[in-house]
């Protein structure tokens, strides 16, 4: 179930979109994967989840860098790279996102640990 309202995501972005359910949906799916973990309160989810979201649309309908007016232009945000880092909504999801998860696809890091030894030999033992 998702955890905010388009409303929510107007507040952040400008958008003449009416629905924004579909961009809410995907990001309400990843941040659940993030909540499983356990280590992250509601708060902080639904902010996740919000500014995901607002990333999304973005996506969809490709913000504005510059905006000219007459003689006058003004260019908007920051450095851009791939991924959620295409948007300032996306790069503010990862850093709020202080389990990673975001930052690495969803997958967990992998570990392996040995308790044996070395023989004499060079040879492992178990």
């Amino acid at each position: 179930m998702s955890r905010v309202k388009t409303l929510d995501i107007k507040r952040i972005i400008n958008t003449e979109l009416e629905d924004l359910s579909a961009f809410i949906q995907t990001a309400s799916v990843q941040v659940d994967t993030i909540a499983t973990l356990g280590l992250l309160g509601a708060p902080l989810l639904k902010e996740i989840e919000r500014w995901l979201a607002a990333h999304y649309v973005a996506l969809y309908e490709r913000q504005d860098a510059k905006v000219t007016m007459g003689d006058s232009s003004h260019t908007y945000g920051g450095k851009t790279g791939a991924g959620l880092s295409y948007t300032r909504f996306g790069q503010q999801a990862l850093l709020l996102d202080t389990t990673g998860t975001l930052s690495n696809g969803g997958l967990r890091r992998a570990s392996m640990s040995y308790l044996g030894g070395v023989a004499d030999d060079g040879e492992m033992e178990v």
